[in-house]
């Protein structure tokens, strides 16, 4: 593992406080993280009940099992990613096979689609929220507030060809959203797991 590699410390430091039983670790840990969690799991689901229960289940795993997350193979926020990503997918399978047991409208197919779709933008929400800030703040301006990359430029007080490779950085992360296997990617996250 090269220097680069390593996790930070307070990922390692955390995993172990968990597995010591620390209590407050896990008020920590979902302070810092329970947004993210939830995020994420809304996104999949699409319904706050829903979201709510996949948050709770991920923490209650993390309190359960902490040394289920290895601090060698990468960020607690990525793992914890796709420990949501993961347990929303499985819910929203469960109650989409569920309801087509019922006689509910749409086919398996429907349902795969469905999976994958919010796979999909469940991934791509992660990947904009875990890019530098630069990059994100040029992708909002072209986006949302419609502007070009000069106007981009004026906004954030940078010369043109910065923010043009500000933009095509951050439209090269947002590229790999589609791709399950991507570089640095959270395990789990973009197909339909």
């Amino acid at each position: 593992m090269t220097k680069r590699d390593v996790p930070p410390r307070w990922d390692r430091k955390m995993q172990q406080r968990l597995a010591r039983g620390e209590a407050a670790a896990l008020g920590e840990l979902y302070d810092r993280f329970a947004s993210l969690v939830h995020g994420l799991a809304h996104r999949v689901l699409g319904e706050e009940r829903a979201a709510d229960a996949v948050t709770r289940d991920v923490f209650a795993h993390v309190w359960q099992h902490p040394d289920t997350y290895d601090p060698g193979q990468g960020p607690l926020r990525t793992w914890l990613a796709a420990l949501t990503n993961r347990l929303a997918v499985q819910r929203l399978r469960t109650t989409g096979t569920a309801a087509l047991a019922r006689g509910g409208p749409g086919t398996t197919e429907d349902l795969e689609r469905t999976v994958h779709h919010a796979s999909v933008a469940a991934r791509a929400d992660y990947i904009v929220q875990s890019m530098p800030a630069p990059l994100r703040a040029a992708l909002e301006l072209a986006y949302f507030q419609r502007r070009d990359y000069h106007q981009t430029a004026v906004d954030l007080g940078v010369t043109d060809d910065e923010a043009r490779r500000r933009l095509r950085l951050g439209l090269q992360l947002l590229s790999t959203a589609h791709d399950t296997e991507a570089p640095g990617s959270p395990p789990g996250i973009g197909g339909a797991a």
